[in-house]
C-alpha cells in the first residue's frame, strides 16, 4: 500500500499548460481519500494554481496535497484555508543573467529559430529558468509538432551543458528546457518531499509520461520509486482508478 502518489503535470494530468479536466479533478479528489498526492513539474506556482489548485472540487482534501513547482525547488501546501509556500530555492540575479545569456548564445549557435512564436521564449521562474521554443503561449498543436522526438532539444541541451557546467539542464513538457542548480531534478524534489512530509520513498509511487532515459520524469525511476509511465491524461485516469480501488 502506498501512502503518497506523485504525478508529473503536463502530458500526465493535463495537456500542456491546460487546466485539468473535470474528470481528472474528480479522480484526484477520489485519490485524496486514500492517499496523499503530490504534483511536481517545471511550471511555476501561477501555472500550478491555474491548472490544478483552482480546478479541484470542494470535497478534495487539500491538506493532503503537495504542489511542487519548478521541479521541486518550491513547495506549496494548503494550511489555514489558503495555499502557502513552504520553501523556495531562488537563483541570485547574477546567476539568472548568466543563464539567460547562455540560452541566447546557445540558440544562436544551434540555429533552431521557429517560423512563429507566441510570447516570451525565456522565462525567469525564480528557482528555474525555462526556455520554451515556441513561446510561453504557443498553441498545443504547434508545440506537439515542433520536437516530438526530443531531437532538437537534445542538440540545444548538449550545447548548454558546455556553457553552463555545474547546472542541471533538463527537457520538460513538449518544447521546454529547464535549468536549475546542479543536482536538481525530480529525484531531488521527491527527496525534499520525503523530508517535508515524513513519508518514506518506498511508500511513494510516481506517475509520468516521460519515464525514459533523458526524460524529465526518469529521475523518479532512478531514485527507486515504483513508477507508472502513461501516454496521456486518459491513461492517468485509469491508473488513478486502479490505485483507489486497490487502496480501498
Amino acid at each position: 500500500m502506498k501512502r503518497l502518489v506523485a504525478f508529473d503535470l503536463d502530458g500526465t494530468l493535463a495537456e500542456s499548460k491546460q487546466a485539468i479536466q473535470p474528470d481528472m479533478a474528480e479522480a484526484l479528489a477520489d485519490l485524496l481519500t486514500v492517499a496523499d498526492v503530490a504534483v511536481i513539474s517545471g511550471g511555476d506556482w501561477p501555472q500550478f494554481d491555474k491548472q490544478v489548485a483552482s480546478q479541484l472540487p470542494a470535497r478534495a482534501d487539500r491538506a493532503k496535497l503537495w504542489l511542487m513547482p519548478t521541479t521541486g525547488t518550491k513547495l506549496y501546501t494548503f494550511r489555514d484555508g489558503a495555499w502557502g509556500v513552504v520553501y523556495a530555492e531562488l537563483f541570485s540575479d547574477a546567476e539568472k543573467r548568466k543563464i539567460i545569456d547562455a540560452f541566447n548564445a546557445s540558440l544562436d549557435a544551434t540555429g533552431f529559430v521557429p517560423g512563429q512564436t507566441w510570447g516570451e521564449r525565456i522565462e525567469d521562474r525564480g528557482s528555474q529558468i525555462t526556455f520554451s521554443a515556441l513561446g510561453q503561449q504557443a498553441p498545443l498543436e504547434a508545440k506537439e509538432k515542433w520536437d516530438p522526438d526530443f531531437a532538437k532539444r537534445r542538440v540545444i541541451q548538449a550545447d548548454l551543458r558546455q556553457r553552463l557546467p555545474g547546472l542541471a539542464i533538463n527537457m520538460g513538457g513538449s518544447t521546454s528546457i529547464d535549468i536549475t542548480r546542479e543536482g536538481v531534478d525530480k529525484a531531488y524534489g521527491l527527496k525534499r518531499l520525503r523530508d517535508e512530509s515524513g513519508i518514506a520513498l518506498d511508500a511513494m509511487m510516481f506517475v509520468g509520461d516521460a519515464i525514459f532515459p533523458g526524460g524529465n520524469d526518469y529521475p523518479a525511476k532512478e531514485l527507486g520509486l515504483d513508477t507508472v509511465r502513461v501516454r496521456d491524461p486518459q491513461d492517468t485516469l485509469g491508473v488513478i482508478a486502479t490505485v483507489v480501488a486497490c487502496q480501498k
